[in-house]
């Protein structure tokens, strides 16, 4: 088969491989019908990602077709179309009781990191009965890709972990997929100012487009300025960090009002500044974490009502055989106005 393989920092190839075998009783392998690249692979090239070695398969999202199963696998069989989540859970260890599955023992997020993911023609699954869901009959299954990642992502990290409200306000810093994901999910709480924070005016555009009640261009470096004006010099509820540089996650510090939540949401590879001789009076509160995507059946069902529209995060559409060219797009956004690209296997 051919899949997108990590060489180390900033080398990838589209390789021959050898197609993926079951290798414990709860495996599936998937054939590959669609994937993306998140923000995270493109740390993972610039060697933020350690745990990820040279020789990896690189991705973590998709949809596709049961290939085969192991003996243990008794909620899925070979031809069921199926959704793969970005973390893998066995459902049984200490973690995922606590449904913090982002730390399951012999899982977590393991696809395009520790072993080979998505970005390929098959993939193996460990843990299949709980690390797939079974993608509804006649459901857009580009749209569904959103759900692999980005928009559990945004919502357990940005949205929930932020405890946003009816009423409260909100900013996201960086308005990419992760950030638009956050938006879209946190109108279903309605909060009553979302405002985005980016350096590219066309993003901007599109949070605006997709419920932005203010945008703001940070090139300036005045942002937190123009948010303290928006917000009548109190700062805002919510401060969702969805870019992962020190610059961003300090902005979100300096705009979070007293007795509010910054959100970190992005994958920092350099450490970032706490000023704790300004907010050590504050009460606010500071979360981290990964998605664990307890709220995929939810946002599966959201999706499928329509309540939200996550197929207009895409943008571009490549054939496996194009991935680097994808690669260049997705890395290019600034230029190429990509959000999530759709790579058909």
């Amino acid at each position: 088969m051919q899949a997108l393989v990590y060489n180390g920092p900033g080398q990838k190839n589209l390789e021959d491989r050898q197609k993926p075998v079951l290798q414990t009783p709860t495996d599936a392998v998937i054939k590959v019908t669609r994937t993306t690249i998140c923000g995270t692979d493109l740390h993972i090239l610039k060697g933020d990602v350690p745990t990820c070695q040279p020789g990896t398969v690189l991705g973590h999202e998709g949809v596709g077709i049961v290939d085969s199963v192991g003996t243990g696998v008794t909620s899925f069989k070979p031809g069921d179309r199926v959704l793969i989540s970005c973390i893998t859970a066995c459902g049984r260890c200490e973690y995922c009781r606590k449904g913090m599955y982002s730390h399951c023992t012999t899982g977590g997020w393991i696809l395009g990191n520790s072993i080979d993911g998505t970005q390929a023609e098959f993939v193996r699954i460990p843990h299949a009965d709980t690390s797939l869901y079974p993608i509804p009959p006649g459901a857009d299954e580009e749209a569904l890709v959103m759900l692999s990642d980005i928009l559990p992502t945004g919502f357990e990290c940005g949205v929930l972990n932020g405890k946003v409200q009816p009423g409260s306000t909100v900013a996201i810093v960086g308005s990419g997929p992760i950030g638009l994901a956050a938006l879209l999910t946190a109108q279903l709480y309605s909060p009553s100012e979302i405002i985005m924070i980016d350096l590219d005016d066309n993003r901007l555009a599109v949070g605006k487009r997709f419920g932005a009640t203010a945008t703001i261009n940070s090139a300036n470096g005045k942002a937190a300025d123009k948010v303290m004006q928006l917000t009548g010099g109190r700062g805002v509820d919510t401060a969702i960090e969805a870019v992962g540089i020190p610059a961003t996650f300090e902005l979100c510090t300096t705009i979070v009002a007293p007795g509010g939540t910054v959100a970190n949401v992005g994958v920092h590879g350099v450490k970032a500044d706490l000023h704790l001789e300004k907010l050590w009076s504050h009460n606010i509160t500071i979360t981290t974490g990964l998605v664990d995507t307890v709220s995929t059946p939810m946002l599966l069902k959201t999706v499928q009502s329509r309540q939200i529209d996550a197929a207009q995060l895409i943008t571009h559409r490549f054939k496996l055989q194009e991935i680097l060219q994808a690669y260049d797009t997705f890395g290019k956004a600034a230029e190429t106005r990509a959000l999530k690209v759709i790579i058909e296997a």
